[in-house]
Parts: C-alpha cells; structure tokens; sequence
C-alpha cells in the first residue's frame, strides 16, 4: 500500500517550495489536501508525480493541473480567509479543495457535467463544505454568486473575457495563464474604478481550458 502521506510531503518538500511558494497557508493546504482522492483509480500511484494528470476527455482533454505551477498561481493571487473565490474549470475539484484552505468559501464552474458531479462527491466527501460546484460555460463565470474577491482560472486560455473580469469586486483580483505552450505567462489582473490591467509574473506551461478562443479576426 502506498503511502500517500509520505508522498505529499515529498511533493511540498521537492516540487513546491524550491519553485519560491513561501506563503504559509498555501504550503499547508498543499500538505493536507489528498491529491489521489482526486485522480481515477488506475493514476492514484501516480498521484504526486511532477506532472498534469489526466483527469477527463473532451477537446481539449482535462487535466489536474502540475503542482508547482497551481501552488504559484494560487500563491500569487494572495488569497485571504476573507475572500470569496470563483474558480474557472474545477475539473475533478483538487484545486477547489486547496483553494477552499486558504478562502473564506469558493464558487467551482465546470463545464463538463460528469466532472463536475465528480467534483461535488469528492469534496463533500471529504468534508469541503465551503465549496460549491456549479455547471456553465467556463468563459462566462459565474456571475449569479458575484461580485469576488478573487476569480482563479485553473487552465491555460488565449485571452481573458470582459464577462470575468466583471464579475471581480472593486479592488479584487484575477489570476491567470495566458497563451499556450512554454511561451504561456502567469497573469495578475487587478480590478479598479471598472476596469482591470495586469502584470505578467512567470512563465506557466499548464493544459487549456475549453472554450477561450479568441474571436476570429477579419481579413479582407
């Protein structure tokens, strides 16, 4: 039987705090969320392995996102018990878990139905009852529960919709990877008088979300 305690705290120790997460309570979420309870049967051994783990089909195909990268991103949004967060493509529900350590409570869109009731009897499952997931498509949030303090898009897309940016407080933040591939950049949005400009952070190669796709521009 593996030890899968064992195994997370190697992954907190190797593959999280040598890429610079510090934060405290990211680091612990990290250590205390099961990422196995997360991924199908036939991946559990593989459970802590620096790599995405397939989690769903489609097109594109669903993935748990590598912990390093999550870990930054969700570092880098500054999370606080006081935030309510939207979270874009929950998926199979760990980074809803992890988030659900560090915010106050958190609203999970998943566009994928069968992920999404995955999702729900997973975390209930394990008793995290500050999350909620909710089914739609991924680009247009969730705006039914806004404005948040903090939107977290758990997937590489081509750009950032107006329609989520919209949903964030006055002063709240957005985070995000933009682009695909190794030229893909880690984003932090920032919300203020209406509207939202960014900063680039690092270099994030994480698997697309579906939908995103920027509209098709003219040529005539």
């Amino acid at each position: 039987m593996m030890d899968f305690e064992a195994a997370r705290t190697k992954m907190v120790d190797n593959q999280i705090r040598t890429t610079d997460v510090t934060s405290h309570s990211v680091l612990s979420a990290f250590l205390t969320v099961p990422r196995e309870a997360f991924v199908p049967t036939e991946l559990k051994p593989l459970a802590y392995i620096d790599e995405d783990l397939q989690i769903g089909g489609g097109n594109p195909p669903r993935y748990i996102m590598e912990p390093s990268p999550l870990a930054k991103l969700i570092q880098l949004a500054a999370i606080t018990k006081d935030d309510v967060v939207l979270e874009i493509g929950c998926g199979a529900g760990y980074a809803a878990a992890i988030l659900s350590q560090v915010a106050g409570s958190v609203v999970a869109v998943e566009c994928d139905e069968a992920l999404a009731a995955k999702a729900t009897g997973t975390l209930s499952e394990l008793g995290y009852d500050n999350v909620a997931v909710v089914t739609g498509d991924l680009e247009k949030g969730y705006a039914n529960e806004g404005p948040y303090d903090v939107i977290f898009v758990n997937g590489a897309v081509e750009e950032v919709p107006e329609a989520l940016l919209s949903q964030l407080h006055e002063g709240g933040r957005l985070v995000a990877v933009v682009g695909y591939g190794n030229a893909a950049r880690a984003r932090l949005y920032v919300r203020a008088h209406g509207v939202s400009s960014f900063g680039e952070h690092f270099n994030a190669a994480v698997k697309p979300l579906p939908g995103f796709r920027k509209a098709a521009e003219f040529v005539f």
